[in-house]
């Protein structure tokens, strides 16, 4: 016998009291207290009786709730379980439309445990917040193809290789990252994408670099106390990085060894492995001058919060118009070590942080060589310092 349908009517579904009101075929309508109400749709599936709500009275209207209710009736007829069956596409559609930006806000978020300070510089993030997301972030990740990419891109694949090509990676990332997660993506898009671009045609430049027989003459110009002035100074006397020299902290510096930590360190994939800078009388002169303007334990503050930008030292060559830029200095160290002194390669290269050898070589060879380098950069202060001859004078825009 066929059970009776629609029994119930538009104003009587407004107007019922509260209760459960039957409108037939497994239809039921859950009144409440404070008026309002939900659709709630009963059926028999392997012997067992389910309830599975259709939503409420206020967005779903009768003749909604029954064209759904006869949708998950047909369903429960055809032996699938209406419930799971809903949320089996309740995952597809959410596989289906993740965006980019959610995406790659979680690849980010996995992968901050591989990066220098969990990534709080933002270098791994900013090529495709700057130069991805905003055309692509909202398209779903399986919507996007080499062609989407190729458009993003082409502006700056040549202008700006270096940035284009990061960005390229972090995208690269973020698609497997989306597969990883169950999404339809296509995985080679990015390769396609090179392929449609064409090969770049800039070429990378290094940092211009000061010969070292000019670093004495703009080490004495130095001379004002300020904290860039310092700064300089301290870059120009360890050979270090600008990162580490910039978030430089007074707890890192003990007698005159300046231990930087291993995850400040680039390009070191043991983050666990410190490094240690051996400070000649110099430059331990010119932290002492730099701990009287430190501020909350960071030995190069901002004026406004945070710490110097490389930006800050970049504009005070610049302002004296030279090429050179702070950078360069490593250079000009590496290059001091190599045409005056008789120093071991690994010695040399130890001094700027580089990493020498193999892996296996490296994990026999556990010496830092900090008495080499202790006397190496002693000898490069006195150099720096004009000790070891006239300083040469500068020559504006050279």
């Amino acid at each position: 016998m066929t059970r009776a349908l629609n029994k119930l009517t538009a104003v009587e579904v407004k107007s019922k009291a509260p209760g459960k009101y039957s409108d037939g075929g497994g239809l039921w309508l859950h009144k409440r207290e404070d008026g309002g109400g939900q659709w709630v749709l009963r059926v028999t599936i392997h012997g067992r009786r389910r309830e599975m709500g259709l939503g409420g009275i206020s967005e779903i209207s009768l003749k909604d709730a029954r064209t759904k209710a006869e949708q998950w009736r047909n369903t429960a007829r055809n032996g699938v379980d209406p419930i799971k069956e809903r949320e089996r596409l309740r995952r597809v559609a959410a596989r289906n439309m993740h965006l980019l930006k959610d995406i790659a806000e979680d690849a980010f978020e996995s992968r901050k445990a591989e990066l220098k300070g969990d990534g709080l510089a933002g270098r791994w993030f900013s090529p495709l917040a700057l130069h991805i997301l905003p055309k692509l972030g909202k398209v779903p990740v399986a919507e996007i193809d080499q062609t989407d990419i190729r458009d993003c891109l082409a502006p700056i694949w040549h202008s700006k290789a270096e940035t284009a090509r990061k960005a390229m990676n972090r995208l690269g990332i973020c698609l497997k990252h989306g597969a990883a997660l169950g999404l339809d993506v296509d995985l080679q898009a990015t390769e396609k994408a090179k392929a449609l671009l064409g090969r770049q045609r800039h070429k990378a430049q290094n940092v211009p670099a000061l010969p070292w027989q000019e670093v004495p003459a703009f080490y004495d110009s130095l001379n004002e106390g300020t904290i860039t002035h310092l700064a300089l100074r301290l870059l120009i006397l360890t050979g270090v990085r600008s990162a580490p020299l910039r978030f430089m902290r007074e707890e890192q510096i003990e007698g005159d060894i300046w231990t930087i930590p291993g995850e400040a360190m680039k390009g070191r994939k043991d983050t666990t492995a410190d490094f240690r800078v051996p400070l000649s009388v110099e430059a331990q002169e010119v932290i002492a001058q730099a701990q009287r303007l430190a501020r909350d334990g960071c030995m190069f503050p901002s004026v406004r919060k945070g710490v110097i930008s490389d930006a800050t030292m970049s504009r005070l060559m610049e302002r004296a118009q030279m090429e050179a830029r702070p950078h360069g200095f490593r250079s000009s160290l590496r290059d001091w070590i190599a045409e005056t002194t008789d120093t071991p390669h690994e010695v040399a290269e130890t001094c700027l942080g580089h990493m020498v050898g193999g892996s296996v070589e490296r994990a026999y060879r556990r010496t830092d060589f900090l008495e080499q380098r202790r006397a190496l950069m002693a000898r490069w202060a006195k150099h720096v310092t004009g000790q070891n001859g006239q300083i040469l004078q500068m020559v504006k825009g050279k």
